[in-house]
């Protein structure tokens, strides 16, 4: 699934052609994609709308209408962009959503495995309101973390990937910040110290920040909106690693599942709990 840097890259990658367009029509294919408001009510209000801004929140991109958010979340195979009318792209045979543009271009919203949805809202709150802060904001501090993570005896990567805690990190970010700061991805949270909790703050917005440096990671079906694909995953030190010398100490890197979840870690520099 498409974290923070990603959704990130997918928000910039769309500014450029999307602000300032019209809607002037609203195709698709597969009903559920609109969470709320139903097809007929989706289009109706969207119809003749101007897209204003293109932003993001944790993994949700928000889009700025005259008097209403589009709000998109790719989940796992989640691809949007904008192409000519007349243009076809490989992404295209799973598109189940479809915005008319004026200036003869759409806006596109391909997703193979239909997980992804769109909100049609006028207070994007309803549906973001439950996210924790934005890793990457002046509000997400080292002081803050640890007094979160003092009431918390869940081991600390699923606590990571928990939204509601912090909006935008999953399962890539999560395992090299915990490598970065050297905490096993099993240590309960409450057992961090000060300097741990600072460690990992530090972690955490620097693997964040590299992964934006790097445009994101095309593992498997994230792509630019432009079609190009990102490298952060050829600067990972150690997700999709395992077996691999980690940098630090050259042990091999070992995988294992936490939260059913695939987690990279490195045995010496993250000791086991």
């Amino acid at each position: 699934m498409p974290e923070l840097p990603e959704v990130e890259m997918v928000a910039r990658g769309l500014r450029a052609p999307l602000t300032g367009r019209r809607v002037q029509g609203l195709w698709s294919d597969w009903p559920r994609v609109m969470h709320s408001p139903p097809t007929e009510e989706f289009a109706a209000r969207i119809d003749g709308q101007v897209f204003r801004a293109v932003s993001r929140r944790g993994k949700f991109l928000l889009c700025a209408l005259d008097s209403e958010t589009l709000i998109v979340h790719l989940r796992m195979t989640g691809r949007l962009y904008v192409a000519a009318n007349e243009k076809q792209v490989e992404a295209d045979r799973w598109v189940h959503f479809r915005l008319q543009l004026d200036e003869g271009l759409q806006l596109r919203f391909s997703d193979a495995r239909k997980f992804g949805r769109v909100w049609l809202t006028a207070n994007p709150a309803t549906v973001t309101s439950a996210l924790g802060p934005e890793p990457l904001s002046r509000h997400f501090t080292s002081r803050w973390l640890r007094k979160r993570l003092q009431d918390r005896s869940r081991a600390i990567k699923p606590l990571l990937l928990d939204q509601g805690f912090l909006a935008g990190v999953g399962n890539i970010y999560a395992d090299e910040a915990l490598n970065h700061a050297r905490i096993h991805p099993l240590r309960p949270a409450n057992s961090l110290g000060e300097a741990e909790a600072r460690a990992l703050h530090r972690a955490l917005r620097a693997a964040l920040r590299a992964g934006i440096e790097h445009e994101g990671a095309s593992i498997n079906w994230y792509r630019k909106p432009d079609g190009s694909r990102g490298e952060s995953q050829s600067h990972f030190r150690v997700y999709g690693r395992n077996g691999e010398p980690c940098p630090r100490c050259a042990t091999p890197v070992v995988k294992s599942v936490v939260a059913q979840r695939g987690t990279h870690f490195c045995p010496r520099c993250q000791p086991a709990p």
